[in-house]
């Protein structure tokens, strides 16, 4: 994907919080009830300059406040594209307790401009409704205060919004894998916005550092459409995770389950490698081969997690056997892990009570945030990863854990549990990462519920969401969310509508050619199961190509949504990729069993009336020819209920 990044782009860079000199960067805070901005002189900053790489700069303010506590600033600058983020540590040296640190805010300051709009979203909430996409005008005195509920950092507010100005806008997300707040107010003159950890009142103790959320911001000229695609360009480039060097391609993945209980506890190293050689056999060969959870002892209840090893009555060599396997036909081996969850009867609870925060509920939470406990977590999860031949390393959240927190805390230390907590679980992953060189994660909290951009700088969001698999049109309001902001994720080519076009949650259907169509993400899991009639396979032939060929320019392209972001079944749901440089994309629209209307008007994104858009369905072998100016006018198109069109286009300029 080439970088767009224009001179004007830069030019309002340097004018959003640009750093300048100590005292003037955005952030603020109060110790022991007195309030501070910036890095004041009487904390004798001192700033250092360092080129990480040819684009990035970072810029490292420390001061020291009079009672010993360090803070420590930073700020990184990138040069190739608009953006800018700033993070900031307190740290406690000395051997004594600080007073107490409140109220701390990485970003309080204004945006000046006219007639804003801020974008946001309420991330995934379990529920159908999650993934809505909300503007609010934000005109003098209006307010909009957004932060997370439970714990996790994308659950009931998402860390990604937008503000759009007249001729300018701001891309803005937060990483903080728990509960941040976002402030906005809007002013005469523009909009003031304030970003920190949401409960923040606490001493900080002897070696102990306490870090706010990062916020990252990109300034753009022009409108939202234009902003939309600066953001993807940057997250390829900046964000998403490489694949051993490489930009993660698309990724096809397959799985066995098995009678005999929920998820994979009754699976056996049989099942796996017999599924495993059945699909390669049948000329379907995954990319990823994908264990869940209940691979480990836990009696056909797979959220008994806490004794990670793996169950030798099912798995005698391990799954040792199977990581081999797949790695002799090039599949990389997924495997589910579940650490911050820990019930009784298991290894770590009658083993080391001492790393658990308790309560009245089944779970005990894992206690990251603990030196001792985090790190023997990463060695015996290490070893596991290289005795396994796990080359995905997938985390599950499924609970709350703001209420564990807080129940150990004291007075002052409102909020520093969860600071300590979020730092062990980076620290517990990046250490990973750096041990096995090729490996990569897939984020995952009851779906999508800690999707920060701190995770997403070290994840892929495989799962990112619980909700609505085979539920299509609610599938399609997630996905204009996660092309959006987070463009690597996977889908499922589920079905759970009946022949009424009512959807039923996990109903079952045939694997179809629809059920491909609405599930085009750059990873997909196909349902296909390894005994599936010759039919499915037929159908899988046909498609898979298709998907794979669109997931790629999804990779590289640039995204327009061409119908309203919304569930509703009755309406069609359509979406644009075009690759201006390579001067090729691709065209979707879905007609669901409900949507009456017939034709479609198709009004593509192009660049040139003049240019010719030669148009392939590699489903059906139709092709046609168009120029930009016959599709700025729309072309009806017309499909039948409970069916999809993929076209594929290249342009030439006449």
């Amino acid at each position: 994907m080439k970088n767009h990044t224009t001179s004007a782009d830069m030019a309002l860079q340097s004018n959003l919080f640009p750093f300048k000199k100590p005292e003037s960067c955005p952030i603020s805070f109060y110790i022991d009830g007195i309030p501070y901005r910036g890095i004041p002189e009487s904390f004798h900053p001192k700033v250092k300059r360092t080129q990480i790489d040819a684009s990035v700069i970072l810029y490292t303010v420390t001061g020291r406040h009079a009672s010993g506590l360090l803070i420590r600033l930073e700020a990184m600058i990138y040069r190739d594209f608009s953006v800018t983020d700033w993070i900031a540590y307190f740290e406690n040296d000395t051997d004594h307790a600080s007073p107490i640190v409140s109220d701390i805010k990485i970003i309080n300051g204004t945006i000046h401009g006219n007639n804003c709009i801020l974008e946001h979203n309420n991330g995934d909430t379990c529920t159908p409704d999650g993934y809505t996409i909300t503007e609010t005008g934000m005109e003098n005195g209006a307010s909009v205060s957004l932060s997370p509920f439970g714990g996790t950092s994308c659950c009931g507010a998402g860390p990604y919004m937008r503000l759009s100005f007249d001729s300018f806008g701001v891309n803005l997300a937060i990483g903080f894998t728990a509960g941040w707040q976002a402030d906005f107010r809007g002013e005469r003159d523009g909009v003031s916005l304030s970003v920190g950890q949401r409960r923040c009142h606490m001493s900080i103790l002897p070696g102990e550092v306490i870090r706010t959320p990062r916020v990252t911001m990109q300034a753009y000229a022009g409108n939202t459409v234009r902003g939309r695609n600066a953001w993807r360009q940057f997250y390829f480039a900046h964000i998403l995770p490489k694949e051993n060097g490489s930009p993660l391609p698309p990724k096809l993945c397959m799985h066995v389950f098995c009678d005999g209980g929920p998820e994979f506890t009754g699976t056996t190293t049989e099942h796996q490698i017999k599924g495993l050689h059945q699909y390669i056999a049948r000329g379907m060969k995954p990319d990823i081969w994908w264990i869940d959870a209940g691979w480990y002892p836990c009696n056909g209840e797979w959220p008994h997690t806490g004794t990670w090893e793996a169950d030798l009555n099912r798995f005698p060599g391990t799954l040792s056997e199977i990581g081999q396997a797949c790695d002799d036909r090039d599949v990389q081996l997924l495997l589910w892990f579940e650490p911050e969850r820990v019930q009784k009867n298991t290894w770590i609870y009658d083993h080391h009570p001492e790393w658990l925060f308790t309560n009245d509920s089944v779970n005990a939470l894992f206690n990251l945030g603990n030196p001792a406990a985090c790190d023997w977590l990463i060695d015996h999860v290490d070893h596991l990863i290289k005795s396994f031949h796990v080359r995905i390393y997938r985390q599950d959240f499924n609970f709350s854990p703001a209420e564990y927190w807080e129940q150990y805390e004291a007075e002052d230390r409102i909020g520093a549990l969860e600071n300590l907590h979020v730092q062990g679980y980076l620290r517990y992953w990046d250490t990973l990462l750096d041990r096995n060189p090729g490996l990569w994660i897939d984020s995952c909290a009851s779906g999508g519920r800690r999707n920060d951009l701190d995770t997403m700088r070290r994840a892929v969001p495989l799962h990112y969401t619980d909700v609505g698999y085979g539920n299509h049109p609610i599938k399609h309001k997630q996905h204009r969310l996660m092309f959006e902001w987070i463009p690597y994720f996977r889908a499922h080519n589920m079905s759970w509508d009946d022949e009424n076009g009512m959807y039923i949650n996990n109903a079952s259907r045939l694997v179809d050619r629809f059920a491909f169509h609405c599930a085009l993400a750059p990873a997909l899991t196909n349902m296909t199961t390894y005994d599936a009639p010759e039919e499915e396979y037929e159908t899988a032939s046909v498609m898979l190509p298709i998907w794979r060929r669109a997931a790629e320019l999804e990779l590289r392209a640039d995204y327009y949504p061409l119908t309203a972001c919304n569930a509703d079944p009755t309406q069609y749901y359509a979406m644009q990729f075009d690759d201006p440089d390579a001067g090729d994309g691709f065209v979707q629209i879905i007609r669901y069993a409900k949507t009456e209307e017939e034709p479609f008007l198709l009004h593509m994104v192009t660049h040139d009336p003049d240019a010719v858009y030669f148009f392939e369905n590699m489903e059906t072998g139709d092709m046609m020819q168009l120029t930009g100016a016959q599709l700025e006018e729309g072309i009806p198109l017309s499909l039948e209920k409970r069916s999809g069109a993929v076209w594929f286009y290249t342009i030439a300029a006449l």
